[in-house]
């Protein structure tokens, strides 16, 4: 499942009522990186924005804000992009795949300093995968063949699942709190 629907099966598992729509201009951010976004990470800034999952999971925030200014609150993509593509880098001889550094873009990371990103090689981004920069999985750098919200959806929600994917122990109950209100 991809795009908006995967975005939706995710409001099932993680109440909506603490999100807040970032009002991204998509084409100036779009512009800036070079590329289109996956459509469920522009839902998902939509429904939710940036924010924090059950106090472990921080969604990033895209490069600008609406009104074209840079965000000042946290780290954004480019930041954790970089750490990333460093990660990427000083691990990949353990990985059993390989991938060109440039290509990863990361949109999330945990409290105990995963890094969750796309492998952006694919022309259509609603296709690109999740790639996991662990810090304590195993392996610690993972592909998984589906987008953000299913990945999320999978991790919040299915327990075996979750096992190697993330460095912390997530709480049973799902939640989400957009930066503005932290």
């Amino acid at each position: 499942m991809r795009g908006t629907d995967a975005v939706a099966a995710l409001a099932e598992l993680m109440p909506v009522a603490h999100g807040v729509d970032e009002r991204v201009d998509w084409g100036e951010v779009e512009a800036a990186w070079g590329t289109r976004f996956p459509l469920d990470y522009v839902r998902f800034m939509e429904v939710y924005g940036a924010g924090v999952i059950s106090e472990y999971i921080s969604i990033l925030l895209p490069a600008l804000r609406a009104d074209g200014y840079p965000y000042t609150a946290g780290p954004g993509l480019q930041d954790e992009t970089e750490n990333a593509r460093y990660t990427w880098e000083m691990e990949r001889d353990d990985a059993d795949f390989d991938v060109d550094p440039e290509s990863i873009v990361a949109w999330g990371v945990t409290s105990g300093a995963d890094i969750y990103c796309w492998v952006t090689t694919h022309d259509d981004p609603d296709q690109w995968p999740v790639l996991i920069c662990g810090r304590h999985t195993s392996p610690e750098m993972q592909l998984h063949p589906f987008g953000m919200a299913e990945f999320l959806r999978k991790l919040l929600g299915d327990e075996a699942f979750q096992q190697d994917k993330i460095s912390v122990a997530l709480p049973d109950k799902v939640s989400f709190v957009n930066w503005r209100n932290r």
